[in-house]
């Protein structure tokens, strides 16, 4: 039996790390800073790209390779097929309308295509997914740049359909982690939630790849944890939201900073994709009022056009949280990662 400091000493020498810390591909909470000071900490920055056109990917990873030489994961959502109608848009509109007027509509957003092209030039350690798999030609052309690619799953029927297509890693994501759900199907995300504790060892055991464990690590017991149930390594995203470099949002630091457990929720009200929020006024408004977000990408376009109205009631940024996020520190991005590590070898022994 593949004993832990085997399993991690492993995956740590393929992908040139010190310390088998990832850092969560945070959308939105991900600056060049933040992946640049968990790298030089012997872990993994990351990009989260979904939201950045082929210029902004480019000009992102010059600015980490200004910084760091060490391994970087940048990561794309799958895009889901259109919604059916509206995307409920018109229902979505109706109720953001109580908290005054829209700005002006975004632009289109960026191709997807061109996006993957822009990430397989950058020539980061990780390309990953989310939402899906890429296909087969897209596999091809990853792995042909020397580039490695993680997929997120959810469930064990995604890990082993991931496996399949050619990934070279599988990103356990637990019920319990911050931000959007990575479930391949839109409407399976709201009721699929399958616990870090329960999906890891499954997944250990029925997969031929290497399995990184995230969702409510936020210390150094959470990571000896997942490496114990058969991970290789954790990636972690509350844990460094309040680290100075990723410089959120002063009041989302300080609602993190009092969360329990419990006040974080499932919500589709920031994108209409399910993720893992604080329980806001906004966030709750939506349930109290009995009215569904629109379908993503729709609502994402939606609150965009009240957030550039200055639409009082309307949180000015996603409050994405995991269960475990009050344990986050605010401390300096490389003490963490190095902590975390630390904590989890004494505890494991090692």
């Amino acid at each position: 039996m593949t004993t832990i400091s085997t399993r991690v000493t492993a995956f740590s020498e393929r992908y040139g790390l010190e310390v088998p810390i990832l850092q969560a591909p945070m959308a939105g909470a991900c600056p060049p800073d933040l992946a640049v000071a968990v790298a030089e900490a012997g872990g993994m920055g990351a990009s989260g790209a979904v939201l950045d056109s082929p210029a902004k990917i480019g000009d992102w990873v010059r600015r980490f390779r200004e910084g760091s030489s060490g391994p970087l994961q940048m990561n794309l959502w799958i895009p889901d097929a259109p919604p059916a109608g509206d995307g409920g848009e018109a229902a979505a509109r109706g109720f953001l309308e109580r908290y005054g007027a829209p700005g002006e509509p975004a632009g289109p957003p960026p191709v997807f295509a061109e996006q993957v092209d822009a990430l397989i030039a950058a020539g980061p350690t990780v390309i990953s997914s989310i939402m899906g798999v890429y296909d087969a030609p897209t596999v091809e052309r990853i792995h042909a740049a020397g580039i490695a690619w993680f997929a997120c799953a959810t469930a064990l029927d995604e890990a082993l359909a991931a496996q399949d297509a050619g990934a070279d890693v599988v990103v356990a994501q637990g019920i319990e982690a911050g931000g959007h759900r990575g479930t391949f199907d839109p409407v399976a995300a709201e009721s699929t939630g399958v616990g870090l504790l329960a999906l890891v060892p499954q997944l250990a055991d029925a997969l031929t790849v290497p399995v990184v464990a995230t969702g409510g690590i936020t210390d150094g017991r959470g990571v000896a944890a997942a490496l114990t149930l058969g991970a290789s390594a954790v990636q972690v995203g509350s844990a460094f939201l309040r680290a100075p470099e990723t410089g959120i949002d002063t009041d989302w630091s300080a609602a993190l900073g009092a969360a329990a457990p419990e006040s974080s929720v499932l919500t589709r009200a920031y994108s209409g994709r399910p993720g893992r929020a604080l329980a806001t006024p906004y966030v709750r408004a939506w349930v109290e009022a009995d009215v569904a977000p629109a379908r993503y990408p729709v609502q994402r376009a939606l609150v965009g056009e009240w957030r550039r109205g200055r639409a009082g009631g309307v949180d000015p940024v996603n409050q994405w949280a995991g269960q475990a996020a009050r344990l986050a520190r605010p401390e300096p991005a490389g003490v963490i990662t190095r902590e975390l590590w630390h904590s989890a070898r004494e505890l494991l022994g090692l």
